[in-house]
């Protein structure tokens, strides 16, 4: 019996590992994630345990356990489960793109922030897109066998954004685009200033 539930992201993303390789465990999922869509598509790693079971009791998925041994749990996908991500694959609608940067939204309150601390900022952010675009690099370099061509293009669109985040954040970490006479290109940044401020006054 298959029952109508309120599919999410993670739902789909369920179903089409366990379709695309067979069968899994929450286990065998986790780490195919982690080194796939995971690197674009962030959320706690424990739904992976436990959307499989949801997805069984709603006739998605089937789940089988192991006679022996540590007694894993293996999900397979059902025709109805198969017919719930075709349908999801075959949307129109794109959605809007998602974006959660940390570094993004300090440099948006940059203004308020000393000099010194936005280069800090910017280089820190600089070297950790150098260190994403290397691990990206290593995955581009795995022989075609290893990863499906679908995968494959969503890494090129991560390497041309890992190389356009180095390439901005270097940028930012030079000093470029900072308007002169904002507080964030005073010599000192807003602390000095203050304190000049307070010495011109005789305080």
């Amino acid at each position: 019996m298959v029952e109508e539930i309120a599919l999410t992201p993670v739902s789909y993303l369920v179903l089409g590992e366990i379709a695309r390789r067979g069968s899994a465990t929450p286990y065998d999922l986790k780490v195919g994630v982690a080194g796939s869509v995971g690197h674009f598509w962030s959320f706690p790693h424990a739904q992976l345990y436990k959307e499989p079971p949801r997805l069984a009791a709603a006739g998605l998925l089937v789940e089988q356990r192991e006679d022996g041994g540590r007694r894993r749990r293996i999900f397979r996908i059902t025709e109805a489960g198969r017919r719930r991500l075709e349908e999801w694959l075959a949307r129109s609608d794109a959605g809007r793109t998602e974006l959660r940067d940390p570094g993004l939204l300090r440099l948006a309150f940059g203004d308020l922030a000393r000099p010194q601390d936005v280069t800090r900022l910017a280089r820190e952010q600089a070297d950790a897109h150098r260190a994403q675009l290397a691990v990206y690099r290593q995955l581009a370099a795995l022989p075609s066998p290893e990863m499906v061509w679908s995968l494959r293009q969503t890494l090129e669109l991560g390497l041309a954004y890992e190389r356009l985040a180095v390439e901005f954040w270097d940028r930012v970490a030079s000093g470029s685009g900072r308007t002169a006479g904002s507080r964030g290109t005073e010599p000192g940044g807003p602390v000095e200033s203050a304190g000049g401020a307070a010495a011109a006054s005789g305080a």
